[in-house]
């Protein structure tokens, strides 16, 4: 009789563990994009699975509003977008914080136009039809050049694609130009002449980046989660910084990246150069989460408005970027 209500004391205990050990472990889904970075080296090889101790469901998105929407519904707790997604949704008010930034944007996003349609100059846009993802940072860049050029954005033809239909419709004829990254970066060069960069943009008032996001209850259920996410991200910048010279495109790293994403080998070592990618010491600085991220996205959510792209700007943006997951 001991014996028998020992056992079923010790299968008790034993349910009770994996009931516990079950709660507790994270439900992590992950939504990446096509942009180039160095982390997605660490993706391919299995590195954030290593680090956080679990299996991790990686889902591909076309835009940051799409891992907006995937986020706010709770099907994913981690994802990457951009400044201007970014933006749109802090100001709905949406369950997300930016605990890194991923990468600043500079000549990874490019508008190009292509030849043969008569655009040479900025002022040849009106009456041309232009694609981008609609409130992506392509989008947000591509109205801060209007605005800087001095054209009225209602002249000119833009139009809302993904950037796999920018692709498909530049074949086709269907469209003049387009304000993209890779891999419909790399595919539009092919026939086509870059008029502006996000680099040129952000010198011109409207800079854009992009950051890793998690939903709020999950980054406070899970802090230990988010932390190994962004060492392995920050180790992933830190290789890269320290050999990119070796990055070159027959390379293992840049052979992984074009696997994952899609895009063409040849094209990634010069999209890599063409975006800075903080370090932890530089994350933890004013000028990117102690206070600069907060204000840019403040910056854009302004913007946004203005372009009547969203209803209404929050008087502080603090609330939806946070240092406390990065570890220097």
């Amino acid at each position: 009789m001991a014996k028998g209500t020992s056992s079923r004391q010790f299968v008790t205990v034993f349910v009770s563990l994996i009931i516990s050990f079950g709660v507790q472990a994270a439900d992590l889904t992950i939504g990446y994009q096509t942009g180039i970075d160095p982390s997605k080296v660490a993706q391919a090889d299995g590195l954030y699975e290593k680090a956080i101790g679990e299996k991790i469901a990686w889902r591909r998105f076309n835009s940051g509003p799409q891992v907006v929407t995937a986020i706010a519904s709770g099907d994913v707790q981690i994802g990457n977008l951009g400044s201007s997604p970014l933006a749109a949704a802090a100001s709905r008010n949406l369950p997300i914080v930016a605990f890194m930034v991923s990468a600043q944007i500079n000549a990874s996003e490019a508008l190009v136009v292509r030849n043969g349609s008569g655009i040479d100059t900025p002022e040849d846009l009106v009456g041309k039809t232009i694609a981008t993802p609609f409130v992506s940072t392509s989008h947000y860049s591509l109205l801060g050049a209007l605005k800087h050029w001095g054209l009225d954005a209602q002249k000119v033809n833009v139009v809302n694609l993904q950037p796999a239909e920018i692709a498909a419709a530049w074949k086709r004829g269907d469209i003049d130009g387009a304000f993209v990254w890779s891999p419909a970066l790399g595919e539009i060069r092919k026939t086509g002449k870059t008029l502006t960069d996000a680099a040129q943009v952000g010198q011109w008032g409207a800079p854009t980046f992009e950051v890793w996001v998690a939903r709020k209850d999950f980054a406070e259920k899970h802090p230990d989660v988010v932390a190994k996410f962004a060492k392995v991200t920050l180790d992933s910048f830190a290789d890269y910084a320290a050999h990119k010279n070796g990055w070159t495109v027959d390379s293992e790293p840049v052979q992984k990246i074009a696997k994952l994403t899609g895009s063409n080998a040849v094209d990634i070592p010069e999209l890599l150069a063409g975006t800075t990618f903080p370090d932890a010491q530089a994350q933890q600085t004013e000028a990117l989460l102690k206070g600069g991220t907060a204000k840019a996205i403040g910056e854009t959510a302004t913007f946004l408005q203005e372009q009547g792209k969203i209803e209404a700007v929050l008087p502080d943006y603090s609330a939806y970027v946070t240092d406390k997951f990065i570890n220097p």
